[in-house]
C-alpha cells in the first residue's frame, strides 16, 4: 500500500529519527514514507529533487544550525515548498520565534515529546499546508480566469473573441488543441475556431448509449472528461457554451469549448476542470454581446437602408407622378372646356390618355406599396392551388391588348399543372418583367415566352430583341430604382425587376436573366411547385 505523504527527517541522531519514525508509523489516520539526512548540507540536496509533504528539521546539526539551513534554503529556492517543524533538545522561546518568523511552520521541544503530540502536530501542519496550497490555487485560477475574461472580452467582433478564447485556454490548459464548435440544428457542428494540432473527432453531443457519448448533463452547464477514447491516443475536455436570455433561463446550448491533450496524456485535474468552466462562461457571454452588436448594426443599416428607401419614394412620386398629371389635367380640361366641339375621335383619345397615365400612376403606386412592404419583411405570402397555364395566358392577352404594336408569343412544353403560388404575388412579378420586355423593345417587336414545367419546378422566360443591357449595369438591376444606364430616355423608375425578384423570393424560387446591349433580353422565373409552408397542405 502507497503512503499518504512524504517525509524528511533532518537530524544527526539516528536515535531521534528511529523515535520519529516509531511513533509516526503509529499514526491512526496517516501513512508516512521516510527520507532521512544526517547533515544539513545532504538534506538541502534532497531538498532540490523532490518535494516533501513535511519536514523535521533538528535545530543543532553537525555543519550548521536549523536557522542557517532555512537561510541556505531560501537562497536556493525562491519559495520554499515544503512545510518545516523545527525540533530542539534546548527550549527556548526567542528561538522558537526566530524560527517562525523565517518560515518555520511549528516548533516542538524533544525533552519531552509523545507520540500523539507529534502525530497531530505533523497532521496539523499538513492540512495547514494543503489548505493553504489550495487556497492559492483558488486565488490564482481567479485572477486567471479574470485577466482571460477580459481579454476575451476586449472586443465586440465574434471571430476575434474566438480566436483568442483558443489561444488563451491552450496556454492556461498546456494542452495540445483546443477547438470552439458551434451547435447545429442538424448534422454534424462546426468549428469556429482552433488552434493546435487536432488530436481526433470530439466526442460531441449525446447520441444515444453509444460509447464515449457526453452524457445530458453536459449539456446543462458541466465540464466533460472524455480519458477513455477508443484508441487510447487523446483525452478530452470539453465545456457546454450556455447562453443565457434571463437570469431564471436555463439557457441554450451555442455549442463547445474543447481541449485536446495528445502528446503528453494525463488525467484532468478538478481545477481545469472549473477553468474550462469559468472560460465557457466568459466565452457565452461575449457571444452574446457581440451577436447583441450585430443585431444592432443589422438593425440600424436596415433602418438607413428604409429611409434611404423612402427618400427614393419621396423622390420618385415626386418626378414621375408631375408629367403624367399634367397629362390627365390637360386631356380632361380639354374635354371640359371644348367637349361640345370635339370629334368623337378626338374625345376617345383624350380618354384613352387619361386611363393610360392613370393606370402608369395605379402601377407606379402599388409598385411602391409592394416594394416597401418587402422592404419592411410584412409581405403577405398566401399560397394556393393554381391553374399556372391559364394564369400566364391571361396575363399575356392582357397585354396583347394594351400594346397592340407587339407580338406576345406563348409556348408550352412539359408538365405545367399541381401549382401553388400566391397569385397576387405572381402576377406582380410576371407582369413588371412582361411590361419590362415591351417598354424596352420601343420599335415593337416580338416577345417570346416559353412556359416549361417538371415534376417539381416550373419555369417562365421571357425574351425580347430591344434595347438590351449593358454588362456593367447588370449586376445591379434587381436592387430597387436601379436602371440600365442606356435607358434614360425610356419612361420607368427602375422597381420593376427588383419587385419580381422579391416576389419569386417569397415563393423560394429564383429570378435570373441574360441579356446583349442592342440584341435584347431574356429573363427566367423558376418556381417550386409546391412553396415551402404548403407540403403538408398537399400531402
Amino acid at each position: 500500500m502507497s503512503a499518504d505523504h512524504t517525509l524528511l527527517i533532518v537530524d544527526d541522531c539516528a536515535e531521534d529519527r528511529e523515535v520519529y519514525r516509531d511513533y509516526l508509523s503509529r499514526d491512526p489516520h496517516n501513512t508516512y514514507e521516510f527520507c532521512e539526512a544526517a547533515l544539513a548540507e545532504v538534506a538541502l540536496d534532497l531538498f532540490l529533487k523532490q518535494h516533501f509533504d513535511v519536514v523535521l528539521l533538528d535545530f543543532y546539526m553537525p555543519d550548521m544550525t536549523g536557522l542557517e539551513f532555512l537561510g541556505q534554503l531560501q537562497k536556493r529556492q525562491s519559495k520554499v515548498s515544503s512545510p518545516i517543524i523545527m525540533l530542539t533538545g534546548q527550549g527556548n522561546e526567542e528561538l522558537a520565534v526566530q524560527a517562525m518568523k523565517q518560515g518555520v511552520h511549528d516548533y516542538l521541544g524533544k525533552q519531552h515529546l509523545q507520540p500523539e503530540i507529534l502525530q497531530r502536530t505533523v497532521r496539523s501542519v499538513i492540512q495547514q499546508s494543503h489548505l493553504h496550497v489550495a487556497l492559492h490555487k483558488t486565488r490564482e485560477q481567479q485572477r486567471l480566469i479574470a485577466t482571460t475574461a477580459l481579454r476575451i472580452r476586449q472586443s465586440l467582433d465574434l471571430e476575434q473573441v474566438l480566436d483568442t478564447t483558443v489561444a488563451e485556454v491552450q496556454q492556461l490548459l498546456e494542452c495540445d488543441h483546443v477547438a470552439v464548435y458551434q451547435r447545429a440544428e442538424q448534422g454534424e457542428p462546426t468549428i469556429k475556431a482552433e488552434l493546435g494540432t487536432r488530436c481526433g473527432p470530439p466526442s460531441l453531443f449525446p447520441t444515444g448509449n453509444e460509447k464515449g457519448a457526453v452524457p445530458q448533463d453536459a449539456l446543462l452547464g458541466q465540464t466533460y472528461a472524455a480519458d477513455a477514447v477508443e484508441p487510447q491516443d487523446y483525452r478530452e475536455l470539453q465545456a457546454p457554451i450556455v447562453i443565457h436570455s434571463s437570469p431564471s433561463d436555463r439557457g441554450q446550448t451555442w455549442g463547445y469549448l474543447v481541449a485536446h491533450q495528445c502528446a503528453k496524456l494525463k488525467a484532468w485535474q478538478p481545477e481545469e476542470h472549473s477553468l474550462l468552466h469559468e472560460l465557457a462562461v466568459q466565452l457565452a457571454i461575449a457571444i452574446q454581446q457581440s451577436e447583441l452588436l450585430s443585431q444592432t448594426q443589422t438593425a440600424l443599416e436596415k433602418a438607413q437602408e428604409l429611409s434611404h428607401f423612402k427618400s427614393q419614394i419621396l423622390a420618385t412620386v415626386s418626378h414621375e407622378y408631375r408629367s403624367p398629371l399634367a397629362a390627365i389635367l390637360a386631356a380632361a380640361s380639354t374635354i371640359a372646356r371644348h367637349g361640345e366641339r370635339l370629334e368623337p375621335d378626338q374625345c376617345k383619345r383624350f380618354l384613352g390618355m387619361i386611363q393610360d397615365k392613370a393606370r402608369h400612376m395605379t402601377r407606379l403606386v402599388d409598385n411602391m406599396l409592394v416594394m416597401h412592404q418587402c422592404e419592411l419583411d410584412q409581405s403577405r405570402f398566401e399560397p394556393a392551388p393554381m391553374n399556372f397555364l391559364q394564369f400566364v395566358a391571361d396575363i399575356v392577352e392582357e397585354h396583347r391588348e394594351i400594346s397592340p404594336d407587339h407580338v406576345l408569343i406563348l409556348q408550352v412544353s412539359g408538365k405545367t399543372s399541381g401549382c401553388w403560388g400566391d397569385q397576387g404575388m405572381l402576377r406582380l412579378a410576371i407582369d413588371n418583367v412582361l411590361s419590362n420586355a415591351i417598354k424596352f423593345s420601343p420599335q415593337g417587336g416580338q416577345i417570346d415566352l416559353h412556359l416549361a414545367g417538371d415534376a417539381t419546378h416550373i419555369t417562365l422566360s421571357i425574351s425580347d430583341s430591344g434595347i438590351g443591357i449593358p454588362t456593367k449595369d447588370q449586376p445591379d438591376l434587381f436592387q430597387s430604382f436601379s436602371r440600365g444606364s442606356n435607358a434614360s430616355h425610356i419612361q420607368g423608375v427602375g422597381l420593376g425587376l427588383s419587385i419580381a425578384k422579391a416576389c419569386i423570393d417569397l415563393h423560394g424560387g429564383s429570378l435570373g436573366l441574360e441579356s446583349e446591349e442592342d440584341q435584347g433580353t431574356q429573363v427566367f422565373l423558376r418556381l417550386p411547385k409546391h412553396p415551402k409552408g404548403v407540403e403538408d397542405l398537399v400531402a
